[in-house]
Parts: structure tokens; sequence; C-alpha cells
């Protein structure tokens, strides 16, 4: 059965220059509505990945100014098994361990609070993202995230879903996808390596393999997007730029659309937070509005 009717939608992550969630320099009110009333001019639909100090903010702006936009709140899982194999951290003490389980319980008990003061505003909780794969350095185990799941529906009234690559929910996450209310996938064929002419393609077979494995559930796309810029270390220069983001953006709007899913796009603005020191890191700029808020070529 069909939930959610389609429309545009894209994630938010409204940090600034000098802001991050990391330092918690939390963007302002006056930032977060600036950013809104942007989105609010032609997205039905956006997605937030933790019920923290931002997102309370958040919520409160829509709230208060009456903006018409619905929100899937989500829920940023701490590492809940050490892992040492990761390039970027996740080598984590017992006791470390221990504060995380405490940091998640607290976060997914925040997410239930929000969904309750709310409920008119979030249509839908995650329990996580991209918290299994075996390159996170915040590694949750699939059975942890599924309780996780189950404590969400004992406590809220909207849909409970998890986000994560389409691999993972065709591999390790199956009695996941039995218990969340849909299935909410991330393609990212830039990653994997393939050129502009082949991503659209890639992505409509990602989200058809894992709609084809769960045929009874329904299924969104909660992350595609094309960086704009690139240092070559991971991801080649030549691959990457503003047009080859609006291609991306086009052709997966224009399917979407055609095909009544709800996709997320990934994302509104640039996060120079994010990533090492190099400024041309494609982590920070997968934005369709760079980091002071000027349009892209996908934002027009």
């Amino acid at each position: 059965m069909k939930k959610f009717n389609y429309g545009k939608a894209i994630c938010y992550s409204g940090f600034r220059e000098g802001q991050s969630p990391i330092t918690k320099q939390y963007p302002s009110y006056e930032n977060i509505l600036e950013d809104l009333l942007i989105l609010d001019s032609k997205w039905d639909y956006i997605r937030l990945y933790d019920p923290s100090v931002h997102a309370e903010t958040v919520l409160k702006v829509i709230s208060e100014n009456n903006i018409n936009l619905q929100v899937m709140l989500g829920v940023d899982l701490r590492g809940e098994e050490s892992n040492p194999n990761c390039a970027w951290g996740g080598d984590y003490t017992k006791d470390q361990i221990k504060q995380h389980i405490i940091i998640n319980k607290n976060s997914i008990a925040k997410a239930i609070n929000l969904a309750k003061k709310y409920s008119e505003i979030i249509f839908s909780v995650s329990a996580g993202n991209e918290s299994v794969p075996e390159w996170n350095e915040n590694l949750v185990s699939p059975e942890k995230v599924l309780e996780y799941v189950k404590e969400l529906k004992r406590n809220i009234v909207q849909p409970v879903t998890y986000c994560d690559g389409y691999h993972y929910w065709n591999t390790i996450l199956k009695e996941v996808a039995k218990e969340v209310d849909f299935l909410s996938i991330h393609t990212y064929p830039a990653w994997e390596g393939y050129k502009i002419e082949d991503a659209f393609k890639k992505s409509i077979e990602s989200y058809n393999s894992v709609l084809n494995k769960y045929p009874q559930k329904e299924c969104i796309i909660t992350e595609a997007g094309w960086p704009s810029m690139s240092d070559g270390n991971r991801m080649v220069k030549e691959n990457v730029g503003e047009n080859y983001q609006q291609k991306y953006f086009k052709e997966m709007h224009q399917w979407s659309e055609k095909n009544d899913i709800l996709l997320f796009f990934f994302e509104a603005f640039d996060e120079p937070w994010k990533g090492g020191s190099n400024a041309d890191e494609p982590e920070k700029h997968w934005g369709i509005f760079t980091v002071d808020r000027i349009p892209k070529k996908a934002a027009k």
C-alpha cells in the first residue's frame, strides 16, 4: 500500500562556514528561516539526520512561520561496535561503546518526543542512516538497528524506516526490511565509479533491485545526488561538475515524477565541515546551492 504522495524532496543540513555538528556550533533561527524560505518555494519534503538542536530549531521555524514543508526525522547512531579497519576512525574502547549505546538510546527518545510534539510536520522517522556498512566509523549491527526500529514503532504513530545503500538492503538488512513500514535506499553511482552517461541507469537498476526483492514494501530513495567538485582522491575530477549534477538531477526528477516515487536529492547546501582539510573534497560539494546559498545549475 502506498503511503506517501509524490512531492519534490531534498536532504537538508543547514551548517554554514564555521558551523558544525561536531563542534556543536549550530545554525541560528535566522539562518534556518532563510534556508527554509529558499526551499519552500520549490520543495515539499525535507529530510533531517538527527534529533539535535539543529532539528529542533528547524521544526520550530516551520511551525512558527507556517512553512509548508513536511519532515523526515532521523537518528544519527554512534558506533556500538569497534571498527578498527575504518580509515577515518571507529576504533572504540568498551567504555566508549557503552557511552555510545546510552547516547543512541537518548537519541531515539528525543526522536520520539519530537515526533509527538510536531506530529503535523514530521511525516516519518528513520532509525538510523548508513549505520551497518563495513566502512562506517560508527558501526551498528543490523540486529541493533532492528531493535531501534521496533522501539520507534512502539512509541510513535508515524511510519518508521531506516536509510541505507541498496546493497545492504539486498544482503544484511533482510530482517530490518520485514519490520520497517517502508524501505529507504541510497544510490550513489558517482561513488561507485560510474560516469554521468551511465549514472541514471545505474540508480534505477539499484532501486529496482531492492523493490524486486521486497515487492510487498513501498520503497523510496532518501539519498541520490552528484557532486559539483572533487579533489581527485576518491573520485576523478573529470566525472564531476555542475553540468553533470544538473543532468543527473533532471533525469532522476523526471523518473521519480513519472513513476510517482518519493526521492530525496542529496542535498540542499554544500557542507564545508565534512571531510578533511582539502576544500575540494567531494564530501563538501553535494549541495545544489553553495554554502553561501548561491544556486548551482541544478537548482535553477
